[in-house]
């Protein structure tokens, strides 16, 4: 069956708005290490890591092991029973949280884990107004929606939350671009703290330390420990939405929050995507007071089953053992000044920017500040054509390219990449 005769199926049976790359979509069959391959035998370089999902390989052996002699004894229970692999993935990532007292409790998404911290807050807070970024992206279920601030992934303005949105997650567009950054951060403290002072008193601020689907945009460090200042006076939560920058992503810091950590960590962290290494697996981290706040019996089906908490156990003792944060901040770093160098000639190219493996490039209309949309879509045809799959985002008509290979990358692979990125940049000049 080729391609083609897939995608009619595809069509006839699921939704018009599930999203597809390419003109020609592909079906990716299988993959290894750094690299995957389609149904035609065609072989790729991947920079995307199903969207960030395949944090440490593609067929990593740990974690396909742990999940296979996991599937052997038993894949599901339900969280009725005792299960011994989500106690001690818990008990792993409640210590590398930060959060003292802290409690993990497991879901099967980013979505369904953002979910949950909105609950837990606004429960604990007794109020339903939630601070949220401009530009920011937390799922797609209905409340989730409802504090996106990115129009292309808001389908609905209906919800059950107020949301007000803050300046502060795209440092070089908005009313505040021309500043300084000790100044940007105070213009956006400033419009903080006046905004509290005109509606009741929020439950939280959710936030990205980098923006995933906003296209890569982060706030100068800091920022956050400002704003913790000024919610902490009034009692307010600081979510950090750590579904794409969590587990060393950014090379820097093992969590995004690390980069404004001098107020120490949020009150709830959310995670998701790099954990299960393609495995379903999400979760929320607090301090036990606000956890423990519902007054309700709850379960979850399918979050923290035993054969997603063996791959989850299996990944993070790679990583760590590997030190694949480090990895991504110096194999990132390289591959960040390299997309610089080669872009520095190509007019269309407003913005490198990132830290670690989470790279993004943002393209524009030569000579103007508007974005090009269809140049981020020709520049990942081209870059298919050579051996290489990106993703793309933005909240400017997903206008930039979204470089996030494994955390495993090596510097061949990183030139590699960066050569077929510059010949598909300027092929479309």
């Amino acid at each position: 069956m080729t391609d083609k005769d897939l995608l009619g199926r595809h069509r006839s049976v699921l939704p018009d708005w599930l999203a597809l790359y390419y003109q020609d979509p592909l079906e990716i069959t299988h993959g290894e290490g750094r690299h995957v391959w389609d149904a035609a035998g065609n072989k790729y370089l991947d920079f995307f890591g199903g969207i960030l999902t395949t944090m440490t390989a593609h067929a990593l052996p740990e974690v396909t092991k742990a999940v296979s002699e996991q599937a052997g004894r038993i894949i599901h229970s339900s969280t009725l029973y005792l299960n011994r692999p989500m106690v001690e993935l818990a008990e792993r990532i409640s210590q590398l949280s930060g959060i003292p007292d802290a409690r993990v409790f497991f879901t099967t998404s980013g979505t369904e884990a953002n979910d949950t911290a909105l609950m837990l807050a606004t429960t604990y807070r007794r109020s339903n107004t939630i601070l949220a970024m401009r530009n920011s992206y937390h799922g797609r279920s209905f409340s989730a929606v409802g504090i996106t601030g990115n129009r292309g992934w808001s389908p609905t303005s209906l919800s059950p939350l107020q949301t007000l949105y803050v300046h502060g997650g795209v440092r070089t567009r908005g009313p505040y671009a021309s500043l300084g950054d000790d100044d940007f951060i105070a213009a956006c403290v400033d419009d903080l703290t006046d905004l509290l002072g005109h509606t009741r008193p929020p439950a939280a601020l959710i936030a990205e330390p980098i923006q995933g689907v906003g296209g890569f945009t982060s706030p100068p460090d800091g920022l956050y420990a400002a704003f913790r200042e000024v919610l902490a006076e009034r009692g307010i939560l600081w979510i950090a939405d750590e579904v794409q920058t969590g587990w060393g992503r950014t090379g820097d810091h093992f969590w995004g929050w690390q980069a404004h950590a001098s107020s120490g960590p949020p009150d709830i962290v959310t995670f998701a995507k790099g954990i299960g290494n393609g495995m379903s697996i999400g979760g929320v981290v607090a301090r036990a007071e606000i956890m423990n706040c519902l007054d309700a019996n709850s379960i979850s089906t399918f979050g923290g089953t035993q054969v997603t908490m063996a791959a989850g156990l299996a990944n993070l003792s790679y990583l760590l053992e590997h030190d694949l944060q480090g990895n991504a901040r110096r194999v990132g770093g390289l591959l960040i000044e390299r997309l610089r160098a080669v872009t520095a000639q190509i007019p269309g190219v407003r913005e490198v920017r990132g830290r670690g493996l989470m790279i993004g490039i943002e393209l524009v209309e030569p000579g103007t500040d508007r974005a090009d949309p269809d140049a981020a879509s020709a520049v990942l045809e081209a870059a298919r054509e050579g051996g290489l799959l990106l993703g793309k985002g933005g909240g400017h008509n997903t206008s930039a390219l979204r470089v996030a290979p494994p955390l495993s990358l090596t510097v061949a692979e990183a030139e590699e990449g960066a050569a077929i990125l510059e010949n598909a940049l300027r092929s479309i000049q």
